[in-house]
């Protein structure tokens, strides 16, 4: 790829390692949060732990958001159609905005529950001794998983030349982006939870595993929120940034015989896949064989400059014609008043 810095700074759709680089970390990481789910229930029953119960729902729903990623990953993957000719780059991201709802649904949602339930009723405490040590190998596995997603988000930015937390705010690729506030979240939520299980010790009181199961509940409800949007603004059609629209603009000006971008449309249907559509104007003296030259020309040299665009549509307008559609919107105008 190239073209200037800020382009790449911001563009955050060249990216060339979300397929399987992506696909790895999502298995990763639910490949842990299944043990881990499993474990955190088996402690939470012993030592009757209420954060403990709720850290296991929050790893099962972290579970299943993962294997909805890999649907997602898989299903995004399918070459385009006759009855889909844009492909199926946009479900990816119903199936990561599933993700994120059962994510609300599956923990956050349960660990209210627990958690006002403990502080209503109270709870018996059991020996924590197992609690302490599933959190802490679930605490090494969490942070493993971790691990793999920042690893891949520095390598996409570094390739970018982007700063890795802008890139992770700014990048389509919401797989990557869940595993990596997920386990985030889950780091956070153990720690929620070893200071319940510490609180009731010194205390002898359930006060603070409820307090503990309601902490991780709202962590959760604030990673589904963020994912959520992320998500529903890619569904409704998010555009590239406003320096690769304008590097857009600039390969297209500089074909011969186009005169003017009037209309720029782009649209971002996944990561590493962008269409661009636009209206262009040509000189009145242009040829139909030159228009036709200009417009493959202004395709090469927008895919060579982005990687990351796919589909180019361009809709030539002489300026000639471009006079007379506006004479006549200003007569009907004038018309109407």
């Amino acid at each position: 790829m190239s073209g200037p810095g800020a382009d790449i700074l911001t563009g955050m759709t060249d990216a060339k390692s979300s397929g399987g680089d992506s696909t790895f970390t999502v298995i990763v990481a639910a490949l842990a949060n299944l043990g881990i789910a499993v474990a955190k229930a088996v402690a939470g029953l012993i030592s009757g732990s209420s954060a403990m119960l709720s850290e296991a729902a929050h790893s099962v729903a972290d579970t299943v958001t993962e294997v909805l990623l890999l649907t997602a990953l898989k299903r995004s993957e399918k070459p385009a159609d006759e009855d889909h000719p844009l492909g199926y780059g946009s479900e990816r991201y119903i199936w990561a905005l599933l993700a994120s709802v059962a994510t609300f649904v599956g923990g956050a949602v349960y660990s209210f529950y627990d958690g006002v339930h403990t502080l209503l009723q109270g709870e018996e405490l059991g020996n924590p001794l197992i609690s302490y040590i599933v959190l802490v190998i679930a605490f090494l596995l969490e942070g493993f998983s971790l691990r793999t997603g920042l690893k891949q988000v520095r390598e996409e930015a570094d390739e970018l030349g982007a700063p890795a937390r802008h890139y992770f705010r700014r990048t389509p690729d919401t797989a990557v982006k869940a595993v990596v506030m997920e386990d985030s979240a889950a780091l956070l939520g153990l720690l929620f939870a070893a200071g319940g299980l510490l609180g009731g010790q010194l205390t002898g009181s359930g006060m603070w595993d409820g307090i503990a199961s309601l902490l991780i509940g709202a962590l959760l409800v604030y990673v589904a929120w963020v994912l959520g949007r992320s998500n529903i603004q890619l569904l409704i059609g998010r555009p590239v940034s406003r320096p690769m629209r304008d590097g857009i603009r600039e390969e297209l000006l500089g074909v011969e015989h186009l005169t003017s971008v009037k209309e720029l449309t782009t649209l971002i249907q996944q990561p590493g896949e962008v269409l661009v559509a636009a209206k262009v104007g040509f000189r009145d003296t242009v040829t139909a064989e030159e228009v036709e030259s200009a417009c493959e020309q202004a395709e090469h040299r927008l895919r060579e400059r982005y990687e990351s665009i796919k589909r180019v549509y361009l809709d030539p307008t002489s300026g000639r014609e471009a006079r007379r559609r506006a004479l006549a919107a200003e007569e009907g105008a004038e018309e109407k008043a």
